[in-house]
């Protein structure tokens, strides 16, 4: 039933997100580096630096507009891919991994238009504290530039009043600004590219999971145990997370709207890619990699979990959990 579905898949994004937020925050600001300007060395680095110059609240910005909108973004993605599976599926027989994907891609499609506004605004907030510690530090890292720059820094913490990005602009303020500006076609910067990025994404994730899934199922019309759901909820989200990096960063550097010093700006997809490619090489593809992986796969797997314990259905209807995962 659909009210199940959508508890179940807002419950798993709020837990999802909760869990894995400051991992995201480091995966955007990694993709958003430039070379030659680079402030974080790897995810660990730049989480360090972040509650150290932002407070341990500080790995959260932007988490509000996720917290918000991912309820209806993973209810419409889960809600979505069960009811393009149920149309595809004819006479009680199983899909073939074509319909799989093209159900998949149907859901990849539907959930875009929460995406992408939220996308938008969470981007902001996760990048304004890059940018604030790029214009603290010099361009060129020298050793004794850097420890000047970095004794500076630690004094300006000491006495509280660190230069930081300024943290009253909220997601609603973006999202009026843009509104004003741009009309509602400016919260929808980057829909190409979210496309590009979730629609492959469900077109591997759905298939290889159901598939995956299978594997564990003890006989055919018993499910599979929850941690069997969980795992495979993780293998084909990280799978399917890293396959789809090189569109997330472009999504993402397409989706902020404040560049540092001497950061590019793009005027589109193809133009984005070329300038990757030609100034940082096809490395710069793979940008937060780790990162993503390590984001999506829990997010997933608990959604999963959810879903298979049917804790939609137990707030619905008050029932023991153990009928409603059978």
């Amino acid at each position: 039933i659909l009210p199940a579905k959508l508890i179940n898949g807002g419950i798993a994004g709020i837990v999802g997100v909760t869990c894995v937020f400051p991992i995201d925050l480091a995966k955007t600001r990694l993709q958003n580096q430039r070379p030659g300007q680079q402030i974080y060395k790897n995810m660990m680095d730049c989480l360090v630096k972040t509650v150290r110059s932002e407070g341990y609240f500080g790995m959260y910005r932007g988490a509000a507009v996720n917290l918000t909108l991912v309820t209806p973004e993973k209810a419409i993605k889960l809600a979505a891919n069960d009811l393009f599976r149920h149309h595809l599926a004819k006479d009680g027989k199983g899909l073939t991994v074509f319909k799989e994907m093209l159900a998949g891609c149907g859901a990849g499609m539907c959930q875009v238009i929460v995406t992408t506004p939220m996308e938008m605004l969470k981007i902001q907030l996760q990048d304004a504290g890059r940018l604030a510690a790029q214009q603290q530090k010099p361009i060129v890292m020298t050793p004794t530039k850097l420890v000047a720059t970095n004794a500076v820094l630690s004094r300006s913490y000491n006495s509280g009043n660190v230069v930081s990005a300024p943290r009253a602009v909220s997601a609603t303020q973006i999202a009026r600004d843009l509104i004003r500006t741009q009309g509602i076609q400016g919260l929808y910067r980057g829909l190409g590219a979210t496309l590009m990025r979730d629609v492959p994404f469900s077109i591997v994730y759905f298939p290889l999971f159901a598939n995956l899934n299978k594997l564990g199922k003890p006989s055919r019309d018993e499910s599979s145990p929850f941690y069997w759901a969980f795992l495979s909820g993780c293998a084909a989200g990280s799978t399917a997370a890293v396959a789809v990096n090189p569109c997330d960063v472009v999504k993402t550097r397409l989706q902020s709207l404040n560049k540092g010093t001497i950061e590019e700006t793009y005027s589109g997809v193809m133009d984005c890619i070329s300038k990757i490619m030609r100034k940082e090489g096809p490395s710069a593809f793979l940008k937060g990699a780790g990162c993503r992986a390590l984001v999506i796969a829990p997010l997933f797997g608990i959604a999963q979990v959810m879903y298979f314990v049917g804790v939609g259905e137990y707030v619905l209807n008050n029932t023991p959990l153990s009928l409603l995962s059978a």
